[in-house]
């Protein structure tokens, strides 16, 4: 990428970081409720199905992955809004770098993603979750997360410019919830039916889940690291090209 593009690209990033100072509700509150989910599951609703040892050392690494997952949402209704109000038509003709606009959406995301984390790590640690594996599984941990969290950005990139409008994002999200839940995150696969166990046990983010829960645990060792990498470069090979392509075709 050249110069003249990571200027633009940056320019676009600044502009997103510049809508949290006007919007800060919206940051907050993507903030704040991987925190209620927590709390709720940890504490009120309970849960843990086939749990061994202390519940919340397996609900912590579920919540973080499935909170990578619904910021697909947030992805989505952010590039949905300036398609709708004409934002990316003016971006397109302006002397700037196509591939700008959607680098500053990403880095923008990922950069509230890094925010979300810290802040759902610090209320674990504040609630008695300690992540036993050592610095470096700790950093590998966080690291699928984030790139769990960047698949799962360009599918909200491409699916927001193929629906075109906010109201769409609603249709999204019937389906994001059964498939985020649909997972380990809250309790085990071998304490479902065979079928739904089965299926929750090839949900992508149920991959990134366990191999989280390895790296966090005292081992600091994960046997499901390979399947939390292929995943997501498995979604990044399908939807980031077919993100590009179709932002490249609005363009003409």
């Amino acid at each position: 990428m050249s110069t003249y593009a990571l200027t633009d690209s940056w320019t676009m990033t600044r502009r997103e970081l510049a809508h949290w100072a006007r919007q800060p509700g919206r940051l907050v509150v993507g903030l704040v409720f991987p925190v209620m989910l927590l709390l709720m599951f940890g504490y009120l609703v309970g849960g843990g199905r086939g749990v061994r040892g202390d519940y919340l050392d397996y609900l912590v690494p579920g919540m973080l992955a499935l909170t990578m997952a619904f910021g697909l949402e947030g992805t989505m209704l952010a590039v949905t809004q300036d398609l709708d109000k004409g934002v990316i038509d003016r971006f397109r003709s302006m002397p700037m770098a196509d591939a700008a606009v959607l680098v500053g959406r990403s880095a923008a995301d990922m950069l509230q993603s890094v925010l979300g984390l810290a802040v759902l790590i610090g209320v674990s640690c504040a609630l008695g979750w300690r992540a036993q594996g050592g610095v470096g599984a700790f950093l590998g941990a966080v690291g699928l997360l984030l790139l769990f969290r960047f698949a799962m950005l360009w599918i909200g990139i491409h699916l927001a410019l193929v629906a075109g409008r906010p109201e769409m994002v609603q249709a999204v999200q019937i389906l994001v919830w059964p498939v985020g839940f649909l997972s380990n995150a809250f309790a085990t696969p071998e304490s479902m039916p065979a079928w739904l166990g089965a299926a929750v046990d090839w949900n992508p983010m149920s991959r990134t889940a366990s191999a989280v829960r390895d790296l966090f645990g005292p081992a600091g060792q994960s046997d499901h690291v390979w399947a939390a990498v292929a995943w997501p470069l498995a979604l990044l090979a399908v939807f980031f090209p077919l993100a590009v392509r179709r932002f490249a075709r609005m363009s003409r």
